[in-house]
């Protein structure tokens, strides 16, 4: 994986990490990717798990799309 972050994304939301694990369905899957800020957990397509050809311990990006961000104070 190169060392450079994607540069179309901002860099805020880009988390570089690995895959911690990956719960397979049928029509989606859950995938835990390890970051140094925690997990980070994303539900794709099980296809799109195939056809990345993603493993446990595989590097990957987390590229979060978010609209908004809700804050509570502990």
């Amino acid at each position: 994986m190169p060392t450079q972050a994607i540069q179309a994304i901002n860099v805020r939301n880009q988390f570089r990490g690995k895959v911690k694990e990956i719960i397979r369905g049928d029509v989606v899957s859950e995938i835990d990717v390890e970051t140094p800020w925690g997990i980070v957990t994303s539900v794709i397509t099980t296809r799109s798990v195939n056809q990345l050809e993603l493993v446990v311990g595989s590097e990957v990006v987390a590229l979060v799309k978010s609209t908004e961000v809700s804050i509570a104070k502990l």
